[in-house]
């Protein structure tokens, strides 16, 4: 079975063909980092319009590396939800578009379970276990009870971790996406400046906070009169890998510490890594290590299937597919998309209620 996996919820547009939800035929991604790199963030309005220039592109690209035509495909998933509407309305309707012109069956997928299921296209994940998603919109703990069923154990309160990477490498004149250069400055730093807060460490509950480390971070830099122009710029220059080791140290050590809490608190055996901050290697290095330490499984993604890719949302229309629950093409983008929404609308239809959205 060939699905063609369509996503385009942020600054990437990708289509992917995979065939029976695991193997990979095709991955295509195309980048807008150039395009959103001089603002120091993505620009919505930009986004969407380079998803329109570029997903008919991307699609054929994609069936091209597959060796397969349009003929041959025998489901459609695509992103609905969540991330940016107009980004996410590009793909989906595109999708949708495909589905009816070729008489396809169709999926809707979060975005989010995708990121959750990407490291099973490279191995086997026995249910349960749970997944730390950490990405430029998301930081969550998730407990994977089975395909489709989620409980969200705890997520951040304000900024994911990716943004907090995004907004202290702007402050610092270090461009976007701000993550890799933090990585790889830290790796050759002291995480000396141990002032950096661990927002919520302490807290009895699973959730983040990560504002109050990025506004230390801008407050330290004022103090210090360090700023990436300037009379501080050299200073600033001289401290980079150290003030990056700090921060990324603040980051990774409230991660890990919640993640260790969650894994306790749920007496599960397994943890999967997810998102774009997946790829960082001190998070890897750190959760492989506590890994061997207290005798759990971790399972971590390759770098291509951290970042926002279409096999994943392949690889979950295919399973619902399976399941026999696919879309009609009515669907709808969801900008705000709660994870687990299919269960949920199933068994509201069971009741003859309205599914809403």
């Amino acid at each position: 079975m060939l699905c063609l996996g369509i996503e385009t919820s942020c600054d990437e547009t990708s289509a992917s063909v995979v065939e029976n939800g695991r193997r990979i035929r095709s991955n295509i991604i195309s980048s807008q980092i150039e395009i959103h790199s001089k603002y120091g963030g993505v620009v919505p309005e930009l986004a969407s319009r380079r998803h329109v220039e570029q997903v008919s592109t991307v699609v054929d690209a994609a069936l091209r590396e597959a060796g397969v035509s349009l003929k041959e495909i025998d489901l459609i998933g695509a992103t609905c939800g969540p991330g940016l509407i107009g980004a996410l309305l590009v793909g989906l309707s595109y999708a949708k578009a495909l589905a009816f012109a070729g008489r396809i069956p169709f999926v809707g997928v979060h975005h989010v379970e995708g990121h959750i299921h990407a490291v099973t296209l490279e191995e086997e994940v026995p249910y349960p276990y749970l997944c730390l998603v950490v990405s430029g919109g998301h930081t969550e703990l998730i407990h994977v009870r089975r395909f489709g069923e989620y409980r969200i154990l705890g997520k951040t309160r304000d900024d994911a971790a990716g943004e907090a990477y995004d907004k202290v490498a702007k402050m610092m004149g270090l461009g976007y996406p701000g993550g890799p250069v933090l990585d790889r400055l830290a790796a050759d730093g002291n995480s000396r400046f141990t002032r950096f807060p661990r927002s919520m460490l302490a807290d009895e509950s699973l959730d983040f906070s990560f504002s109050g480390l990025k506004t230390a971070v801008l407050n330290f830099l004022l103090r210090n009169g360090w700023g990436p122009e300037g009379e501080g710029a050299e200073g600033l220059q001289e401290h980079l890998s150290d003030i990056a080791a700090s921060f990324q140290e603040a980051v990774i050590e409230v991660l890990m510490a919640k993640t260790m809490k969650a894994l306790h608190q749920e007496g599960l055996q397994r943890v999967a890594l997810a998102g774009g901050v997946a790829a960082n290697r001190m998070l890897r290095r750190r959760l492989a290590e506590a890994a061997e330490a207290e005798g759990f499984t971790c399972f971590l993604p390759s770098s291509v299937l951290c970042t926002d890719n279409a096999a994943m949302i392949a690889a979950v229309a295919s399973g619902y597919s399976a399941m026999g629950m696919e879309d009609d093409l009515t669907l709808n983008a969801v900008a705000g998309l709660p994870l687990g929404h299919r269960f949920a609308r199933e068994a509201v239809q069971e009741k003859g209620g309205s599914t809403g959205p």
